[in-house]
């Protein structure tokens, strides 16, 4: 069998280093570009990000679904993450907000016992649910949403009151939903490094085509049965389920952006019949694709 030498990209999440600053005791940043950590990663401090502008898919631990402007996502301590943003089109308008705002902490950067203390349940709450991932919506929790623009401008001890009351409200919301199937863990194997996002980003690119297992594993540099099993052990489903949640996650942008007729919407998502689109859609959605654009866009109509 001919060997594939792989190359230097990634394929187990990649730890990434967070910058600090030592005047602080956790990070607050702005991300004024799109795309900037967009590869499977993780890292040790547990991360809050408010999406302010973009939409794409998002990929969390075995979760994988679209994002747009307004999500506020908790991700906890070493859960692997990936943010894809869709390709903007050509605007004359000149936006210089933000796409998202970033935080950064520790669970124990206030002290080991800190979150022990009974006042502090409702914390820790938190943050035991952002093991699986949180998503809020700013609509329906617009304080959260406006308490992270605070925190973000915020100096001195008001920084760690702001951020205590953001998570406070996380824990006692009953809107946020959790992303990640219970009891999803990942092994951070360093044999495995450069792999899966080697698999991402071929699958990103090439979606919209039939993609074959023999092409895949040869990205993978495995062989075809061996690809499938390493695939399921890290992912826990199959690699063409993984792949067909991207499709759907493509044609719900389409359903939502574009008019455009089911026919287009189904070869444009890389699917080749109705059927089977149809069937895809609604395993993974839970409508059909005219219940789900009504949903977003009442009084709509989508010819076949």
């Amino acid at each position: 069998m001919k060997v594939v030498c792989l190359p230097q990209l990634i394929m187990e999440p990649e730890l990434l280093k967070v910058s600090t600053q030592s005047a602080f005791s956790f990070s607050v940043r702005h991300d004024r570009e799109p795309n900037i950590n967009s590869r499977w990663h993780f890292h040790p401090e547990v991360e809050l990000i408010y999406l302010h502008r973009g939409s794409g898919m998002q990929f969390i631990g075995d979760s994988i679904k679209r994002f747009s402007a307004g999500d506020i996502i908790l991700i906890g301590s070493n859960l692997p993450h990936y943010f894809k943003f869709d390709k903007e089109k050509p605007s004359q308008e000149i936006n210089d907000n933000p796409y998202s705002t970033v935080i950064h902490f520790y669970e124990d950067f206030w002290s080991k016992t800190f979150l022990s203390l009974p006042e502090n349940a409702i914390i820790k709450r938190a943050l035991e649910k952002a093991k699986r991932g949180i998503l809020i919506s700013a609509k329906k929790e617009p304080i959260i949403s406006n308490l992270i623009k605070q925190l973000s401008v915020s100096e001195g001890h008001s920084r760690i009151v702001l951020l205590m009351e953001i998570l406070a409200l996380i824990g006692s919301t009953n809107s946020g939903k959790l992303l990640v199937s219970l009891g999803f863990k990942y092994n951070f194997e360093e044999a495995d490094k450069y792999r899966i996002n080697l698999i991402y980003e071929y699958s990103f690119t090439h979606f919209r085509e039939k993609i074959s297992l023999e092409k895949i594993a040869q990205i993978a540099n495995l062989a075809p049965n061996s690809f499938c099993r390493y695939f399921k052990a890290k992912t826990r489903k199959t690699y063409f389920q993984f792949v067909n949640e991207i499709r759907v996650s493509h044609a719900c942008k389409l359903l939502i952006e574009d008019e455009i007729s089911i026919k287009q919407l189904c070869y444009e998502s890389g699917f080749n019949n109705f059927s089977s689109f149809h069937a895809v859609f609604k395993q993974i959605t839970g409508k059909t694709p005219l219940a789900y654009k009504q949903h977003f866009i009442p009084n709509s109509n989508l010819e076949s």
